[in-house]
């Protein structure tokens, strides 16, 4: 059993000696920031950030703070970043959840959105479930790429998008989709993370490119360090597809293009054991470098909103065809 126990905001803040501790492995270094921001919102203070609870709210809070001081952008009509939503639960009860949505202006109208949930199973029979790897990782990964576009200006607009109730059935994507705070047809992709942690086969997956496969150009497959595998994506594979199994699903159900990034299943998966102590740390930091340069070779892209959607045309078009 676990003890639940309160620690400031402030504390959270400041720099985790264990991360500080772990900054290289062998000739590797690690991010220190990223671990830092996993084994934060992955302790037992946030009491598995279920939604609705105190947990999730502390783990807002961590976020808002991340975002102000990384200087992101709130939209007039999100006070303070927040989009707040409610949904019926499976047992039909009223839940309130927030989305947290933060931006960074590009020179131009088109809009990338990023995003990973913050949100995980809460406490289970006096257990905590800190889903380190689910899915505290990708919202590391999400801060992240705000860091780098903070510093760098990107020439489409960024949406940086943590959204809440994943785990109750993509509730923070759907409602985000559905009440955009930029008109859904300014939307030109979601690149997504779910899970990008833990891989003791060091396996990244990337999910999308069946459905959109001249996105594979934006992808490295030929790394050395780290395996990006293209995958998981062929309505044939049944469970094993994971095209709307995740927050892209939302997307996806809109007819915007994706990405997904996220590894297979692990024995902490949804489990107690889902702890920061069972990452793999240096995977992780390849990972996230990984989807930061998809990022950055997608956003190098100009008029990318009309580029993807005539993509779409042309294959339900084949006739129309032409080299992307």
């Amino acid at each position: 059993m676990k003890i639940l126990y309160i620690i400031p905001l402030a504390m959270m803040l400041s720099c985790c000696s264990s991360v500080k501790n772990q900054s290289t492995t062998g000739n590797e270094k690690l991010d220190t920031q990223l671990l830092k921001d996993v084994e934060v919102l992955s302790s037992d203070a946030y009491q598995g950030r279920k939604t609705g609870t105190k947990g999730a709210e502390m783990a807002r809070a961590y976020i808002i703070a991340r975002f102000q001081k990384l200087g992101l952008k709130s939209y007039p009509q999100h006070v303070n970043y927040a989009q707040e939503f409610t949904f019926n639960s499976r047992n039909s009860a009223k839940v309130n959840g927030t989305n947290i949505i933060g931006y960074i202006p590009g020179k131009s109208n088109n809009v990338i959105v990023v995003s990973a949930h913050y949100d995980h199973l809460g406490v289970i029979k006096d257990e905590v479930f800190n889903g380190a790897d689910d899915n505290a990782s990708g919202t590391a990964g999400l801060l992240k790429i705000a860091a780098y576009y903070a510093k760098n200006k990107p020439n489409n607009t960024i949406i940086f998008a943590a959204f809440d109730a994943e785990e109750m059935g993509l509730q923070g994507a759907k409602a985000f989709v559905a009440n955009p705070p930029v008109p859904v047809n300014t939307i030109a992709i979601n690149l997504n993370m779910d899970m990008i942690s833990h891989s003791d086969k060091g396996e990244l997956y990337v999910c999308g490119t069946f459905k959109y496969p001249d996105l594979k150009q934006y992808i490295d497959t030929t790394r050395t360090n780290i395996k990006v595998i293209l995958g998981h994506d062929d309505p044939k594979q049944g469970h094993d597809d994971w095209t709307n199994q995740s927050d892209q699903g939302a997307f996806n159900a809109k007819n915007i293009p994706f990405l997904y990034f996220g590894v297979e299943d692990h024995k902490d998966y949804h489990k107690a054991t889902d702890e920061y102590s069972t990452i793999t740390p240096a995977f992780f930091s390849k990972a996230a470098g990984v989807v930061l340069d998809v990022v950055k070779r997608i956003d190098a892209q100009s008029g990318l909103q009309q580029l993807l959607k005539d993509k779409m045309i042309m294959m339900d078009n084949p006739q129309k065809s032409q080299k992307f």
